[in-house]
């Protein structure tokens, strides 16, 4: 028998709590491994779950879990970076395995944490940081172990989607669209993790060191947020042929990997594209299998709990195998990657100028473009308003990051050109 300890009882415990109690017989009959919660620790054991549990298996005391000898594995759920960090490398002294949905904490200090599981020869299971229900890590981990993985591209915080999707559907502003999704309970009081791409970055982070075998953190993601994107953007992309949406980026070129997250233009006709509301969505491009595309729900008790179960099911399946710990939860790369520079990312990019409509503007705008080796794909003008300040919008075939951002000081400065450069960088073929 292997025995568990949940430590978190919030809305992904109760649903690990839940799966682990109701599917009991089905993990038994799949694994041939009786699996048993034994102890579930959080400050408030007096609320209302709405899931009946065995007599004495709640406690206030997380301690009691980490020195029971007859738990094999801790599943630590209660989030954050400070009080997780010290439970999980407590649990991991004693010679527990771990179980963690913790993307921030693993963003931060993963490196920490596997050093000390490597040391104590441990499992540390983190499927459930990143995608929810995707089993997005065994697949990274296991299922592409075999290829050279090229790119990830992954919507992967059902927020910032939802909201994205519900601008392009109603052409609706962005704070309006917050409000609703905090009534709906999709955004949180302060979303600042989620609009802001904090969220993805994490899980960007992670993903990054398992498909290119070194430790990457969240401060090596470039990061923007998605509360300045307007509807009027998201029209002209559609009128290009394109939808915005927060992509997490990995992409391996010339032996440096670059990492970011922003919003991005993705061709319509492209599957992740077609991605839409809190669903999430996972784009990964092996040197074998060429393009795999994994979605489903991101967030929630069930698809979450899903996930964490199924780590202690593999655990599980290890220690009774007598294997566990033979392997390195991040794989390390003989040679490890370095990171690339933004200003040496290379991308197409959209921008929107609001320029004087008279004679001229256009060519000014674009003489600086190619003075800086942007070359244009495409030009729209919405309106005629002689003297005044109208929509320009240019598309751009491949440059890179740190010309553009020369070229849009240079025209920010132009005085036919009123208030800053709206600009968001596109994905997907380069047009012919």
């Amino acid at each position: 028998m292997i025995q568990v300890g949940i430590v978190g009882f919030g809305t992904v415990g109760t649903g690990t709590a839940r799966i682990l109690l109701n599917n009991r017989e089905l993990l038994k009959d799949r694994t041939g491994i009786e699996i048993h919660l034994k102890k579930i620790a959080d400050i408030d054991i007096k609320r209302d779950r709405g899931i009946k549990l065995p007599k004495g298996i709640l406690t206030t005391d997380a301690e009691e879990l980490i020195k029971d000898p007859e738990i094999n594995i801790i599943v630590e759920l209660i989030g954050g970076t400070t009080i997780a960090k010290e439970l999980i490398l407590r649990a991991i002294e004693n010679g527990k395995h771990v179980v963690t949905a913790n993307k921030a904490l693993l963003a931060t200090y993963g490196s920490e944490i596997f050093k000390a599981a490597g040391r104590t020869g441990v499992e540390v299971g983190f499927e459930a940081s990143v995608g929810g229900g995707i089993p997005i890590i065994k697949v990274v981990r296991e299922g592409l172990v075999a290829n050279r993985i090229k790119a990830v591209y992954g919507i992967i915080n059902g927020t910032t989607n939802y909201i994205l999707t519900k601008m392009t559907d109603e052409k609706a502003e962005f704070a309006d669209v917050l409000k609703e999704a905090q009534r709906l309970g999709y955004a949180e009081a302060d979303p600042t993790y989620d609009i802001e791409g904090i969220d993805s970055a994490h899980k960007l982070a992670i993903l990054a060191s398992l498909s290119y075998g070194s430790q990457f953190s969240i401060n090596d993601v470039y990061r923007e947020g998605i509360s300045w994107i307007s509807p009027m953007d998201i029209e002209f992309a559609r009128e290009l042929g394109y939808k915005v949406k927060l992509l997490a980026i990995a992409k391996e070129v010339d032996g440096k990997v670059e990492l970011r997250v922003h919003p991005t233009m993705v061709p319509e006709e492209y599957l992740i594209s077609k991605v839409d509301g809190v669903f999430n969505a996972v784009y990964v491009e092996g040197d074998a299998v060429g393009s795999t595309l994994y979605y489903g729900r991101g967030a929630g008790d069930m698809p979450t709990g899903s996930a964490v179960v199924s780590d202690i099911a593999d655990i599980a399946g290890k220690i009774m195998s007598n294997a566990a710990g033979r392997v390195p939860a991040v794989p390390r790369s003989r040679k490890p990657k370095s990171l690339m520079k933004m200003d040496d990312v290379f991308s197409m990019y959209y921008f929107r100028f609001s320029a004087i409509d008279k004679p001229g503007v256009l060519s000014k705008i674009s003489g600086i473009l190619g003075k800086n080796n942007i070359s244009i794909v495409s030009v729209i003008q919405k309106g005629r308003h002689e003297g005044k300040a109208v929509p320009l919008v240019v598309l751009t075939h491949i440059a890179r990051e740190k010309d553009v951002m020369k070229a849009v000081k240079e025209i920010n400065r132009l005085p036919i050109v009123a208030g800053k450069a709206v600009f968001i960088r596109v994905e997907g073929k380069e047009p012919q």
